[in-house]
């Protein structure tokens, strides 16, 4: 199947779909579909989806805003490159955000979300070794189920826009994927919780967020048509010190 097809393929038609386009169009880039570069058209996907072009461009504009399109005048539109800085900045900010709610789950530690959380990590463990596509599912809910019994649904919200270019990178990356050392940290991040260890949450959540980018600059220099270096140079990424008592 084309990925106009994996785009068009079983939409809803008693559910808005401009919605429905925009979610497998930003799938299809942050899985590879597309390379960047490749130019998309509005038309050519509304005649895929049997729709009008209006919803289309309106997922066109939202994908413009994470970063993922560029909307060229005159030109069409293009499958963004991966912003180097942009991958650094988004880990910065989601180590920020994610560091917060795992304290504060640790500083009440609430045995249904333990319980949760464990039987989750049961499936990544049985996924590890075969399955990377569906580890990448997995740990996107574990991570939310985190920001969830929070109460930061909206902060999760903000991460997942942020995020685009990160997962990107993931993707990029998938065979070297270090799975089962991802998994152990997530063990690390619930057994501090559990054990109402706010300060080692905070230190568990942040290696393991470290972790997921420790290759970047092996992966961009295997993929370097993939990324784009805004000032030409590779930029040092901003690091909080990891304390933990």
């Amino acid at each position: 199947m084309t990925a106009y097809g994996i785009i068009a393929n079983d939409l809803d038609p008693a559910s808005a779909i401009s919605p429905q386009i925009y979610a497998r169009l930003r799938n299809a880039i942050i899985h590879n579909k597309f390379a960047p570069g490749d130019r998309i058209s509005e038309s050519e996907i509304g005649r895929a989806c049997d729709v009008s072009r209006q919803p289309v461009r309106e997922a066109f504009i939202k994908l413009a805003g994470e970063g993922l399109l560029a909307i060229l005048p005159q030109r069409g539109t293009i499958i963004t490159k991966i912003n180097y800085t942009a991958v650094l900045d988004a880990r910065f900010l989601r180590e920020a955000i994610e560091a917060d709610i795992v304290a504060i789950l640790a500083n009440a530690p609430d045995p249904t979300v333990i319980r949760d959380l464990r039987a989750q990590l049961k499936v990544q463990r049985e996924v590890a070794a075969t399955e990377p596509k569906t580890f990448i599912e997995q740990d996107e809910r574990f991570h939310r189920t985190l920001a969830d019994a929070a109460g930061k649904r909206g902060a999760w919200k903000l991460i997942e826009g942020l995020k685009s270019q990160m997962d990107r990178v993931r993707f990029l990356s998938l065979s070297h994927f270090p799975v089962q050392k991802l998994v152990t940290q997530h063990e690390a991040v619930v057994d501090r919780i559990e054990k109402g260890d706010p300060t080692g949450a905070n230190a568990a959540i942040r290696g393991h967020l470290r972790e997921v980018l420790s290759d970047l600059p092996q992966i961009h220099a295997a993929n370097p048509e993939f990324f784009e270096l805004p000032d030409g140079a590779i930029p040092e990424p901003v690091n909080v010190p990891i304390k933990e008592e």
